[in-house]
């Protein structure tokens, strides 16, 4: 999909089983990166800040449809603490894809 696609998606069909497949998605992803970032050999020195920015993100979907203003939060908490680490791109990638899904982009504000 391409990511002007999934900004686009803003609605959400509920499946048969009452899921929310964006909620699913966002799931997966939470899981997806979790794994990655347990396998990474290398110790991070702000793995601990992203771990428990991934268990924020649980929480959010353990409790229902997130906000995005709180999946945004812990988004920019999870990049600032592994955004550099190459080998972690394409699960971050598919977790901002995910949380994309909940809401339109903040508004740029310009500081200025």
């Amino acid at each position: 999909m391409v990511r002007s696609d999934a900004v686009g998606q803003r609605s959400a069909t509920v499946t048969d089983s009452g899921e929310d497949p964006r909620v699913a998605g966002l799931s997966k992803a939470v899981s997806r990166l979790r794994s990655e970032l347990d396998a990474y050999p290398v110790q991070l020195r702000d793995r601990h800040a992203a771990e428990d920015a991934l268990d924020a993100v649980d929480a959010l979907v353990a409790a229902g449809a997130p906000t995005a203003d709180a999946l945004r939060q812990s988004l920019l908490l999870i990049v600032a603490a592994v955004g550099s680490v190459s080998a972690l791109s394409e699960a971050m990638t598919s977790l901002r894809q995910a949380v994309e899904l909940f809401g339109e982009p903040a508004p740029f504000h310009r500081v200025n």
